[in-house]
Formats: C-alpha cells, structure tokens, sequence
C-alpha cells in the first residue's frame, strides 16, 4: 500500500483545533469507551465488536447510518507513538484491497491540540469516489467536530466530579 509521500491525488487531509490537552484527545480517541460515543459522522452510532489497541491489533466495528444502514469496518493499528500519532489501516474487512492508510497527529497548539487526518487511498479513483459518493470530506469534518464534543463533554464531567 502507498504512503503519503507524493500522494496529493490520492488523499484527504482534514484538520481541527480541539480546546483540550493533547492526551486527552489522544485517550478519546484510542480508547473504545470513548470511541463509542463520538466516532463517525452526525448521526452515526457506533458499535464495537472488538478493540485490541496495539500494533498489528484489530477494531472491528458497526456504523449505524442514520437511515438504518449498517456499514462493517475494520482498522488495524500500524503505529501507535502516545500522545503525538497514530497509523492504521481502514478497510471493510481485514485484507480489503481497497483499504486505505491514514495517519492522526496530535500537536500542541497554544493550550489545545491541533488533530489533522491524513488519508491516503490505493487510487484517485477510490478516493474521488469516497469523497464524491460517501461524502468522505464533509464527512471527516463531522467527526472530528464529534470528537471535540466528546472532549468539551469529558473536560466538564472531569472538573465536576
């Protein structure tokens, strides 16, 4: 599978400032009790049905579209470097040969962290049809905006109790 490097018709590259510490949001989003609650786009549920959370290990899940559709994925972690960055492989299933590799930083900025997705997909074509079909951008923003919910949410519950 390709990597980044010389990839722009290939990738997506999402960005968001997230007003929390940067373990925080790397914890939110590696460790399944807090992937459930925020992991996909506005109005998406998420259930796991298994989570090994280290290199070579697998999270096999369900997206619950919002109009009752069921999406199987499939990741496995490629590079896990706390709190900084994480690489993974996404597919539907294990071996899925239209897979595709992102890699997630977390860096500091100013009291918050700035989280970007890279994604990279085998092929123009499957990333223009991600993109054009399955609304991977917009998508992507979404989740992130998930993501910085549940932090704002766990950041309140944590100085409350």
């Amino acid at each position: 599978m390709a990597t980044a490097g010389g990839a722009a018709d290939r990738e997506i590259v999402i960005s968001r400032y997230i007003d929390a510490h940067r373990e925080l949001v790397f914890e939110a989003f590696t460790d399944v009790r807090h992937l459930s609650g925020w992991w996909g786009p506005d109005g998406f549920a998420t259930t796991t049905r298994r989570f090994e959370f280290r290199v070579g290990g697998a999270w096999e899940f369900v997206m619950h579209g919002p109009d009752g559709t069921d999406y199987r994925e499939w990741i496995t972690w490629t590079e896990i470097t706390p709190p900084e960055r994480l690489a993974l492989v996404h597919g539907e299933v294990r071996d899925d040969p239209n897979a595709f590799e992102s890699i997630i930083s977390f860096a500091r900025e100013g009291a918050g962290t700035r989280i970007e997705m890279r994604t990279v997909f085998p092929t123009p074509d499957l990333r223009d049809r991600a993109v054009e079909e399955h609304g991977a951008v917009e998508g992507g923003r979404q989740t992130l905006d998930n993501l910085a919910s549940h932090v704002a949410a766990a950041l309140r519950q944590r100085e409350a109790g």
